[in-house]
């Protein structure tokens, strides 16, 4: 195949280099790879945030933090892990693989790309101004939001949270998911109409399908919540009393936007895990994946039901018999379309040569821990049980087994697997399995006595607690397991830089995969493919190495290159349209005397970035 040495000189020169070239760039790749670095990045600073919780949680009568600032630091962790780390790295997969797996050259609108990770960048810094706010002012702990990172009304209301603290949150959520949208449109436009010839739905990677899926729950849930921290915006900057009983608003509606939006979010944070395990899984078992169309479809099954189970998190609230007997029924019924995946991802390692590499364990100890993260959901789905455990440390269980052993696994094994693809070079496999087995048993040993504790009646959000309760011993356990998955990031972290600096170079397949992604250099050209794939089955490139006569590979499975190659000219005014919606939001904390002008100056700034983007020249 050509190099992208092959492609005409004048189109490489036109390109900026150094770290102007990240700035402007709108190469998907590249995007990819600062959406995984940005949520890595915050991904360690909620992991930080944890372990400062756990050091408060680790004996009875502790004061390493106060009350207010322990609030504060639960807030933030859980916004930080959900809509910071998890969301963006799903999205750096996103970014990076789909355009490759579908044989594009890039998604549908390259710019629109851009823009959605410099609004997501613009909303993470925003969320995050309390440590900056209270650095110069009166602590770093001052600002910080600390109404529960669900937000429930009135918590947040002027009455209970004066300061700007839940300003920093509800408006960065806001910055946060105009990027969401963006890239939501853009990958369902690119997935519908990029693939390459002979791609049909069904002959799609079961990745690109979970990121499909993903993509609708986005653009149909991010808009509920938007609506009700509009409304959030409405109460705490303009006097209106949407979530205040007292003159006539109703707490309630803020529980149903949130949680209309917050439980399709749970498989917007888990859909891509899965379409990674489905990808991980048949390359080490060296055969299919066992009954793939029913994986596809158990994935749209979950998206459809997920809009139908909102108030399962509300059993509390006496909505009634009638609505608690509904929602019990919809939250039993996703269990059925899960069970599937997990079904089948167990019958594709069956009698499969499996190879126990990195990837193939964090993908086996996913379907494990998501396993036991599932069924305790089940059991939330009884509204006598929920009644018991709301509110409890049975709960957090519960939800980190489905986030943190689930998709945060998920994720870690998508790191190891294309890695070599993305870099070039191919991480130590010593060293991953150190932080797997650390990762997994530390993992267990955080989280499942907080099942104990929780049945015992330990209230989650709670910042101390006495030795006559009786949970000193769990909740030591738990702490020093929570160091232990510290340590385990460390183990990850180290060798990043041992195989940045000796690592072993990566061929195109590695892996032996069976997906298009493999049949380019590693990492791949600007370009993507020399010479546009043609499709024939769900596994183009095994067809390409295995059942297909040498002599005959190029004419038959892949349209001839292309003298010139069309690649979109790098933009800096996505990031200047970023800059303008971040400066307009600046505004509305700024001092009364400025707020106008500085929120004026953000819609000036966005109109011209906007204008200029829209007049560029596209050659």
């Amino acid at each position: 195949m050509a190099t992208a040495a092959t492609l005409p000189q004048h189109e490489a020169a036109a390109h900026p280099s150094g770290l102007w070239s990240w700035i402007t760039t709108v190469d998907h790749k590249r995007i990819g790879i600062l959406y995984g670095t940005s949520a890595f990045i915050f991904f360690l600073i909620g992991g930080l945030e944890a372990l400062a919780i756990r050091a408060q949680l680790m004996a009875p009568d502790a004061n390493l933090v106060t009350g207010a600032a322990y609030n504060g630091l639960f807030t933030m962790h859980a916004t930080t892990m959900i809509f910071l780390a998890v969301m963006p790295m799903s999205a750096a997969f996103f970014n990076y693989m789909v355009p490759l797996m579908i044989g594009a050259r890039d998604v549908a609108f390259p710019r629109l790309n851009a823009f959605s990770y410099w609004v997501f960048l613009a909303g993470g810094i925003y969320i995050n101004l309390w440590f900056v706010v209270g650095l110069f002012g009166g602590g770093v702990l001052s600002e910080i939001p600390d109404a529960g990172w669900f937000g429930y009304a009135n918590l947040t209301s002027r009455a209970f949270s004066p300061g700007r603290a839940v300003d920093y949150w509800m408006i960065g959520l806001q910055i946060l998911g105009i990027a969401s949208l963006a890239a939501g449109f853009n990958f369902i436009v690119t997935i519908f109409n990029m693939r390459a010839p002979g791609m049909s739905l069904m002959r799609m990677p079961v990745f690109v399908w979970m990121t499909l899926v993903v993509q609708f729950l986005v653009v149909f849930s991010f808009p509920m919540i938007t609506v009700g921290l509009i409304l959030l915006t409405f109460d705490r900057f303009f006097g209106t009393n949407f979530y205040v009983p007292e003159m006539g608003g109703d707490p309630l509606l803020w529980q149903h936007l949130f949680w209309l939006f917050g439980h399709p979010e749970v498989y917007i944070l888990i859909l891509p895990a899965m379409g990674i395990v489905s990808e991980i899984l048949p390359t080490f078992s060296r055969k299919p994946l066992f009954g793939a169309p029913f994986v596809i479809f158990s994935g749209i099954v979950i998206g459809l039901i997920g809009f139908g189970v909102w108030s399962h998190h509300m059993f509390t609230t006496g909505l009634g018999p009638v609505a608690d007997t509904a929602f019990t029924v919809t939250t039993m019924l996703i269990a059925i379309p899960t069970a599937v995946k997990v079904f089948n991802w167990i019958a594709t390692v069956w009698g499969g040569q499996v190879i126990l590499n990195t990837p193939m364990l964090f993908a086996l100890g996913f379907v494990a821990l998501f396993t036991i993260g599932g069924l305790s959901g089940v059991m939330h789905a009884s509204p006598p049980i929920d009644l018991h455990h709301q509110d409890s440390y049975f709960v957090v269980a519960h939800i980190h087994y489905v986030l943190f052993g689930g998709a945060i696994m998920g994720l870690f094994g998508g790191i190891y697997y294309w890695w070599p693809k993305v870099f070039g070079k191919v991480l130590d496999d010593g060293l991953g399995k150190v932080h797997f087995w650390l990762w997994f048993i530390a993992m267990n040993v955080t989280f499942f006595p907080m099942h104990f504790v929780g049945v015992d009646g330990m209230p989650r959000r709670i910042f101390t607690y006495t030795a006559v309760d009786g949970w000193t011993e769990w909740n030591l356990i738990a702490s020093l397991g929570s160091f232990a998955l510290g340590a385990s990031v460390l183990v990850f972290l180290y060798n990043v830089l041992k195989t940045s600096r000796s690592g072993e170079k990566a061929p195109a397949d590695p892996w032996d995969g069976a997906t298009l992604e493999w049949a380019v250099p590693s990492p791949p050209p600007e370009h993507d493919f020399d010479r546009v794939p043609r499709v024939t089955s769900s596994r183009p490139y095994w067809d390409e190495k295995y059942e297909t006569p040498e002599a005959e590979r190029d004419s038959t499975h892949w349209f001839p290159a292309e003298k010139h190659i069309h690649l979109p000219n790098p933009s800096y005014w996505p990031a200047l349209c970023a800059v303008g919606i971040f400066v307009f939001w600046l505004g509305f904390i700024m001092p009364e005397a400025a707020r106008w002008p500085v929120v004026g100056a953000g819609v000036l700034a966005f109109l011209a970035a906007l204008y200029a983007w829209l007049h560029e020249p596209l050659e």
